[in-house]
């Protein structure tokens, strides 16, 4: 499947996950973002709103991206879904393989590192997930691999010495930073797929800003489609994880308009 132009993010919404997901889908959603994380996700239920709308005749499996992650035992409370006393490529596999049981598929889209182990460069724990990652990707069970949570260092660490370089990168994006803007510049520079998630929870004072307020007036939209339209233009694949149907379909409805250049490098420059 082609890659994602908007994901639907699966965080947070415990119980309520199959109701939203199966929502998700109706409106639209093609692409839907999850993991391995009990402490934060709740992946059955992901698989179970799909199964059903596949049985429905809803949708097939082909026509998703279904991506999910390995969360290292740092980033796990203690519902860890493999033995943190195993091997650390026996972590994974026995993950990867939960994850497919999960989600009631034999294959994913793309499956991510949830996050490096240590906050400088990688570690040896970060290699053996990577190498892993490139075996079950070589097996044809995963189409794409990468990581999460990466800053440039990492990612420019990872794609030197990988012997299968991070077709993802998925990072929370701050305006502060420039939207990531060194870890985007490297990723277009590496044909790396950026995926940004928080675009609007992280940044708030932007959202509340004259300037996206203009915008959003002058071209019709609201302000969170501003973003959204913004995050496009600059290479950014967005995830949204609104449990508001109004709000998935003014989401996903951001493709008829286009911010000028000027528009761009002001929203570019917000902090």
């Amino acid at each position: 499947m082609a890659d994602p132009y908007f994901i639907y993010g699966t965080a947070w919404k415990t119980s309520a996950t199959k109701t939203l997901v199966k929502l998700a889908i109706e409106k639209g959603f093609r692409a839907i973002d999850t993991a391995n994380q009990p402490k934060h996700y709740t992946e059955d239920l992901v698989g179970e709103a799909l199964a059903e709308l596949r049985h429905e005749g809803y949708i097939q499996r082909e026509d998703l991206f279904l991506q999910t992650k390995f969360t290292p035992v740092s980033g796990q409370d203690a519902r860890i879904p493999y033995d943190p006393d195993t091997s650390i490529k026996t972590q994974v596999l026995t993950s990867f393989q939960s994850s497919l049981t999960h989600l009631q598929t034999d294959y994913l889209d793309a499956y991510l590192l949830h996050g490096p182990y240590g906050h400088l460069g990688l570690t040896e724990d970060d290699w053996s997930v990577w190498e892993t990652l490139e075996q079950i990707h070589l097996s044809g069970k995963a189409k794409k691999i990468g990581v999460s949570n990466f800053n440039t260092q990492q990612l420019a660490e990872l794609t030197q010495h990988a012997n299968i370089k991070p077709m993802i990168l998925q990072n929370r994006c701050f305006a502060r930073t420039g939207w990531d803007k060194e870890v985007r510049e490297f990723c277009h520079s590496h044909a790396i797929l950026y995926e940004g998630f928080s675009l609007l929870t992280a940044n708030p004072a932007v959202m509340d800003s004259h300037s996206v307020m203009d915008l959003a007036k002058k071209y019709d939209k609201t302000p969170a489609q501003i973003i959204f339209r913004f995050a496009m233009h600059i290479g950014i694949t967005p995830l949204t994880g609104t449990s508001n149907p109004k709000h998935m379909q003014e989401d996903l409805a951001v493709n008829d308009f286009e911010l000028l250049a000027d528009e761009i490098a002001l929203l570019e420059n917000l902090r």
